[in-house]
């Protein structure tokens, strides 16, 4: 739950609220006040606007899941495809973007992170009976040859488990759908 709450915002906040007491109790001559103010605000709110720097929204879920699909997760989903979903749907910090290791290792990151393939979105479906976790990416610099080229690289990079499925719905973007291969994987939910 904690994990959909920016601790960034959290720490401005309180932060600021806390320094503002502060000064609030110097200008009143209460020193416990002050000191509490000064001592606890000021670094809280330092370290909001170094967590703010460097935070990375969650990745938007572009079609909320049915209750087939929750249930198809909860019965096929693999561990990969769970700590996926729950890693770029959740506050990150100290990252440009999601799956940024991911994309090096698989030599989808071009030397310029401008170019990188940005995850934008990602939805939940069924593909033949599997539960399928459909990664949206924007890739106008990787091409939709390179991430074939790179096909099986993916799937063992998911796997095991897991059938990796491209697609190019327009020029620039590239789904990657995950599909979880049942009768190939241990369950474990």
């Amino acid at each position: 739950m904690l994990r959909q709450f920016s601790l960034a915002s959290i720490g401005l906040v309180v932060g600021s609220i806390l320094t503002i007491l502060g000064f609030v109790a110097y200008v009143t001559g209460n020193a416990t006040l002050n000191l509490a103010g000064f001592f606890y605000g000021f670094p809280l709110f330092l370290g909001g606007l170094a967590l703010k720097n460097t935070e990375l929204k969650p990745v938007k879920i572009t079609h909320p899941p049915s209750d087939e699909i929750l249930a198809l997760r909860a019965t096929q989903a693999t561990n990969t495809q769970n700590k996926l979903r729950r890693d770029v749907t959740r506050y990150v910090y100290g990252q440009n973007i999601h799956l940024d290791r991911a994309l090096d290792l698989l030599e989808l990151k071009p030397l310029d992170d401008g170019a990188c393939p940005i995850l934008e979105g990602l939805y939940e479906t069924s593909v033949e009976g599997g539960y399928t976790l459909v990664l949206e990416f924007k890739s106008p610099f990787v091409p939709m040859n390179a991430w074939e080229s790179k096909l099986e690289k993916i799937e063992n990079y998911f796997g095991p488990g897991i059938r990796a499925v491209l697609s190019q719905p327009q020029d620039t973007r590239i789904h990657l759908a995950l599909i979880a291969q049942p009768d190939q994987t241990p369950v474990e939910a």
